[in-house]
């Protein structure tokens, strides 16, 4: 059975958000077309995605040394055991799915936390001597994400961070297929708001047939 990975970062639902209304068009049309798959949701701001911090780095340390799990300290049983169900998860998924606004040019913290959290040696990605190769080499990728300007061309295509930070670590960890869908312009030209919802919609029904 095909499990993916549908990963969400906005605080507001798809009645108020352009980003999740395109996401939930996309993986309900991704259902209709694939009754058999399992789709597990993750709304990244009602998930616990620790931090990388203090506590997380003692603990690593710790378990390097040979110091056994359960003598770790609550606060770092408590996240690296997370982060570990994290990288799990994510290195037995077929599919990924993130779904993000653009936020400052880039996406929603909440996200960066997420991939911090999956980008592990040994799991996602293998330091070798000609440097560090990718492991998840039979997954796909897809991320929707909502500009209020216009970024897939013109003078503020450079200034997009986002989608090209998530296409770099897919990249990173040896994924060979990354697909975008973008609602880009509601906020720029509001008058043509709903024909830009409408448009990306339509496009996320079509990809979800063939993702």
């Amino acid at each position: 059975m095909t499990t993916v990975l549908y990963m969400t970062a906005h605080p507001h639902d798809d009645t108020q958000s352009y980003s999740m209304a395109v996401g939930k068009a996309f993986i309900d049309a991704y259902r209709e077309s694939n009754p058999n798959d399992e789709v597990i949701h993750l709304d990244l701001y009602r998930e616990d995605i620790p931090h990388i911090d203090a506590d997380v780095f003692n603990g690593w340390g710790k378990l390097q040394k040979g110091t056994a799990f359960d003598q770790l300290s609550e606060e770092e049983k408590a996240k690296v055991g997370r982060l570990g169900q994290l990288s799990e998860q994510f290195v037995a998924a077929d599919k990924y799915v993130f779904v993000t606004p653009m936020w400052n040019f880039s996406f929603p913290p909440v996200m960066k936390a997420y991939l911090d959290s999956v980008a592990v040696a040994g799991k996602s990605f293998k330091y070798t001597e000609q440097g560090p190769v990718g492991l998840l080499t039979d997954k796909k990728a897809l991320h929707i994400q909502a500009r209020g300007g216009i970024y897939s061309e013109g003078p503020a295509a450079d200034m997009e961070m986002g989608h090209r930070y998530i296409g770099i670590m897919m990249k990173f960890f040896g994924v060979p297929s990354f697909e975008g869908v973008f609602v880009e312009g509601h906020n720029q030209f509001p008058d043509r708001a709903q024909e830009i919802k409408e448009k990306a919609i339509n496009e996320a029904k079509e990809v979800a047939k063939i993702f």
